[in-house]
């Protein structure tokens, strides 16, 4: 299926490894130029390298830290000069950490809204002039399915993420008549880096080989594994693109199954 992202300009935060780098490597695929973003210049540098040659595309990167208001303002800005304009962003950080609700002072709900709520509010405030002077843009937010699904240890994750998803909803309603769509993505366990370091610690403790603790993590699963970073991206490159036209203001799961909820 040709996507249509061919010469359109992709901005994916946190882009360097995980979830963000498998959204950008799709966009890549299809043709689209990208901005990658990651505070650790050396990963940054590294993962521009790899999509680059595995895919041939245009990659400006830019080191940023989601959780400062001047870097994704130069971020946004650097991307549009670069290339002259932005089309497509895709929102996303590293969530905060978990814990019990009782563990977390002032300062630790502030960081958490800071990363998961404002890096938002502030990328989409950059970027949604950009995609109006193109009158065509898309908005993609990758959250957790914990929006749906309230997971135990995750109480800042649980309470902040799903303000995400209301700015989305809202946000589609208004940038429509623009163009604009605006969708979130829900993954559930996923292959990532943060997953495997979490495996390996867990690993360690009970005695058990990684693939053997995935293997667990995926039983409660309805396919029965965990995610592959690559099946996130492939969502993310369709969201991204004109065939996706018609859909907005959506949270759409990758999860296998995981959330029971039917609505």
């Amino acid at each position: 299926m040709e996507l249509g992202l061919k010469n359109k300009i992709a901005l994916v935060a946190a882009s360097s490894k995980g979830l963000g780098r498998a959204c950008a490597e799709a966009m890549a695929a299809e043709g689209a130029k990208l901005t990658l973003c990651a505070r650790n210049e050396a990963d940054l540098v590294k993962a521009r390298e790899e999509i680059s040659r595995k895919t041939g595309a245009d990659i400006l990167a830019v080191a940023a830290d989601m959780t400062k208001p001047d870097d994704i303002t130069g971020l946004v800005e650097k991307t549009a000069d670069h290339f002259g304009a932005l089309h497509i962003l895709v929102t996303n950080a590293g969530g905060p950490p978990g814990g019990d609700f009782f563990e977390f002072d002032d300062a630790a709900w502030l960081a958490a809204f800071e990363l998961s709520m404002l890096s938002t509010v502030r990328l989409i405030r950059a970027a949604v002039p950009r995609m109006r002077a193109a009158k065509w843009g898309r908005i993609i937010n990758i959250t957790s399915l914990s929006v749906k699904e309230p997971l135990a240890p995750l109480v800042l994750s649980n309470a902040t993420r799903p303000s995400v998803h209301g700015l989305a909803k809202t946000l589609a309603n208004q940038l429509g008549k623009d163009g604009i769509t605006v969708n979130n993505i829900m993954p559930g366990y996923t292959r990532t880096d943060r997953i495997i370091a979490y495996g390996e610690a867990v690993a360690k403790q009970s005695g058990k080989s990684l693939e053997e603790v995935f293997a667990d993590m995926g039983k409660p699963v309805p396919v029965g594994r965990i995610g592959e970073p690559e099946e996130l991206g492939a969502l993310a490159a369709f969201l991204a693109s004109e065939k996706a036209a018609y859909i907005t203001g959506a949270s759409i799961p990758v999860d296998g199954g995981a959330i029971r909820a039917a609505f």
